[in-house]
């Protein structure tokens, strides 16, 4: 009997234990710190690669999300950017890609912002190809940047020598082009938007001859035609990772906005000053803004710097960025 009330008393032990366990909560698991509400500053060049922040919500109010910066080139922003007064930055794709390599990796892009802006214009029905500026003289702008190279290698993929198949008198400014088209000096010009407008609208006769985005997306060589991408830097994407999503959210919405509305938009870029309303609202819809990220990012993005790289190593920074350089890959 006393064996037996000893062996009852540690049964009942036991049990009192088991119970005691399994009403024990398991340890809460610490919440991550709620990432602090910021006003990110955002800069972007005058014309096409600032066009499509013009209906990015939240640029206004007493505490904004947003505040933009426009400058008139590259140089007045990249310093910002490196810097830290810039959190993120609308500039040219291949300076993306230098920066890249200038600073060791620590510039990322979070996304393309621009496709291609380059036409043949032409006064007169001659070219309705590439092949057709066999012979021919044409002005341009942007020797030994991003238009060279382009425009090169477009027309050795369509069996023509830019070296001597085709005549071309390089300006320093687009506004050049635009005087020799107006001056009878010249009958065809490769120009940007919104230049192509601006010249349209002085000679009412003057054509879009070739759309050089759509040359180039018939190659199907799995790149694109680009002009601008937005960039930040490798600390800020890290510090404020839901800040940068939040941003290119409303960023993607702001392009919808102003691709489904070039005249609303316009107002809005005419009022920041990154181009004027009139002339925006008529170059919108050849203007090719887009919002592109992730892995098609990183495809388009990667064959453009090859075609650059391949040209002149230089115009990328020397090195093919690496695969840290797309956000969000």
């Amino acid at each position: 009997m006393k064996l037996w009330k000893q062996t009852l008393a540690l049964c009942l032990t036991a049990l009192l234990l088991l119970t005691a366990c399994g009403k024990q909560e398991a340890p809460e698991t610490p919440e991550a710190p709620e990432e602090e509400a910021i006003t990110m500053q955002v800069g972007a060049l005058k014309g096409p690669t600032a066009m499509g922040l013009a209906m990015l919500e939240g640029t206004e109010g007493d505490d904004p999300r947003y505040a933009l910066t426009i400058g008139a080139s590259a140089d007045e922003l990249t310093p910002g950017l490196l810097k830290g007064d810039l959190d993120v930055a609308c500039v040219p794709a291949n300076l993306a890609a230098v920066l890249y390599n200038q600073t060791e990796g620590d510039v990322v892009v979070l996304g393309i912002n621009t496709l291609g802006v380059l036409y043949i214009v032409e006064n007169g029905n001659a070219v309705q190809s590439m092949a057709d500026l066999e012979g021919k003289t044409m002005v341009a702008s942007g020797k030994g940047s991003t238009p060279e190279y382009a425009l090169r290698y477009l027309l050795e993929q369509n069996g023509v020598n830019p070296d001597g198949g085709v005549i071309i008198d390089w300006k320093s400014e687009h506004s050049e082009c635009v005087s020799a088209l107006a001056s009878g000096a010249a009958t065809i010009a490769m120009l940007p938007q919104p230049f192509v407008t601006v010249a349209q609208g002085k000679m009412g006769e003057l054509r879009t001859a070739l759309d050089l985005t759509a040359e180039w997306d018939a190659l199907d060589n799995g790149s694109a035609l680009l002009t601008g991408v937005v960039v930040s830097t490798r600390d800020f994407v890290e510090a404020h990772p839901q800040a940068v999503a939040d941003f290119l959210t409303d960023y993607a919405a702001s392009v919808e906005a102003v691709n489904a509305d070039p005249a609303a938009a316009a107002v809005k870029i005419g009022e920041l000053g990154i181009v004027e309303a009139a002339v925006a609202e008529k170059a919108l819809p050849a203007c090719n803004i887009v919002c592109i990220t992730g892995a098609d990012m990183q495809e388009k993005l990667s064959g453009y710097l090859q075609v650059l790289f391949d040209a002149a190593p230089d115009s990328v920074g020397g090195a093919m960025p690496g695969d840290d350089f797309y956000y969000g890959v």
